[in-house]
């Protein structure tokens, strides 16, 4: 009875785990409608910054294979980082066969005071690429065209980096360059004196806490939306410093 029970609580355990892999890559692979434009210039002026909290985009490793999503994508930001294949589809005129593949980097905000040309406006599914990738697709004449979109995997060169500002007693840490599915929805922290700490979503990849961890050595645990988790230890030394960036494992 008793190796029956642990053998029905590992297959319960088994199970749970697929569920999350499986909810969490449930749209990888398949191609879903929507549409595409651009903003920006051809250098990439105009695309950095941005509402998921990234900098300079060439410094952070994104480049101009970058995308601002509409509010049915974004999703408050926790789509941030994810990253997407998108090729430009009936429209003959306008279209160049091929495919793209972009990071999600910002937002491309909602316009409730027009009639017309509200792509980024709920339920619309719409990707704001930059200029160089747009180019790739479609003609500049076209403006706007039908495209077809799937999640894909983010494949990143080099370690994650844990960007850390604030002041001694708040810490916000920006995540960028994540590879696997991209998008993080947790994060842990832990000083070398401390025990796990919860961090809390601030905007974008952008996660804070308040608790006083200066002099520490910090350790991160990251999980993305497919419940992966990698954890980092002693990825900062002691006396690390606002405004430093510091480099932990990757998917």
């Amino acid at each position: 009875m008793a190796r029956r029970s642990i053998k029905c609580l590992i297959n319960g355990v088994i199970f749970m785990a697929l569920f999350v892999v499986t909810i969490g890559r449930s749209n990888f692979g398949q191609w879903e409608d929507a549409h595409a434009t651009f903003y920006g210039d051809i250098s990439g002026n105009g695309t950095m910054q941005g509402a998921c909290g990234y900098g300079d985009l060439f410094k952070q490793g994104y480049g101009l294979r970058t995308t601002a999503l509409s509010t049915a994508l974004f999703n408050n930001g926790q789509t941030c980082g994810a990253c997407f294949q998108i090729m430009c589809v009936n429209d003959p005129q306008w279209c160049i066969p091929g495919t793209i593949e972009v990071t999600a980097t910002n937002f491309c905000p909602p316009d409730y005071s027009k009639t017309h040309d509200i792509w980024c406006n709920p339920p619309q599914k719409h990707f704001d690429l930059s200029m160089p990738m747009f180019l790739k697709i479609a003609q500049y004449k076209a403006g706007i065209v039908p495209v077809r979109y799937r999640r894909i995997m983010c494949h990143k060169s080099g370690g994650l980096r844990f960007e850390i500002k604030g002041n001694p007693y708040w810490i916000l840490v920006l995540l960028y360059n994540v590879g696997g599915v991209g998008d993080v929805v947790n994060v842990k922290i832990k000083g070398s004196n401390t025990n796990w700490i919860q961090m809390s979503r601030n905007w974008g990849q952008n996660w804070q806490t308040g608790t006083p961890l200066l002099g520490q050595s910090l350790s991160f645990q990251v999980t993305t939306s497919d419940g992966n988790m990698v954890q980092s230890d002693n990825v900062a030394p002691a006396n690390w410093q606002f405004g430093a960036t510091y480099e932990g494992k990757n998917f």
